[in-house]
């Protein structure tokens, strides 16, 4: 089902999300929510939604990449890199992209974020049927597969922005902090703005 995007303005996004405790078809819709949600945002387009954004407080978000949606339960960032995205830095050495988000949409800024990241999270681990289809056994911590992987560039900045948001933090916070500035997509052209 698609649901409503809570907007940075909303003071729930400021809620620091639970861990998930169990595989449950409650956990498992609010996925099909997720993914959903994500695949349905066209301007902007959906790259990444975290739970919190639809309004439930449990670490959990999806990614779209290549067409192919990715789960995170349970993210733990457990090393980063030191090199940055940093356009300041070298800028033609660096991978480097303007941020944005799917609760504050056509507004953009330069967050410097580590190039990239190593992740331990947590999948779904569900029964195959003589279908092909999946079932869930039983409610269980036991349904949670445990992986951890690398992450660089583009995706490794959208795995930062969502675990923020897991935090409680949106990236017009981050723009404050490194003293940067946010822009507003205008059709082909950017306007600086203020940010709230």
């Amino acid at each position: 089902m698609i649901r409503k995007i809570l907007r940075t303005t909303d003071p729930k996004l400021r809620t620091i999300s639970k861990p998930v405790q169990k595989v449950d078809k409650k956990l498992l819709k609010l996925l099909r929510d997720l993914e959903d949600t994500v695949k349905a945002q066209k301007d902007p387009e959906g790259i990444g939604l975290a739970a919190p954004q639809i309004g439930e407080f449990v670490c959990v978000f999806v990614i779209r990449d290549k067409h192919q949606i990715k789960t995170f339960i349970n993210p733990e960032i457990v090393k980063s890199s030191k090199k940055t995205n940093d356009p300041k830095k070298k800028p033609e050495e660096e991978e480097y992209f303007m941020e944005g988000c799917l609760s504050l949409p056509h507004y953009y800024g330069p967050v410097e974020r580590a190039l990239s990241v190593t992740v331990k999270y947590q999948v779904p681990q569900l029964q195959p049927t003589a279908y092909g289809s999946t079932v869930l056994s039983s409610p269980s911590k036991d349904n949670l597969h445990t992986l951890q992987k690398t992450f660089r560039g583009f995706i490794a900045q959208v795995i930062q922005h969502e675990i923020d948001h897991l935090k409680g933090r949106v990236f017009t916070e981050r723009l404050i902090e490194q003293k940067r500035k946010l822009f507003k997509l205008y059709g082909d052209h950017w306007d600086e703005v203020e940010l709230p």
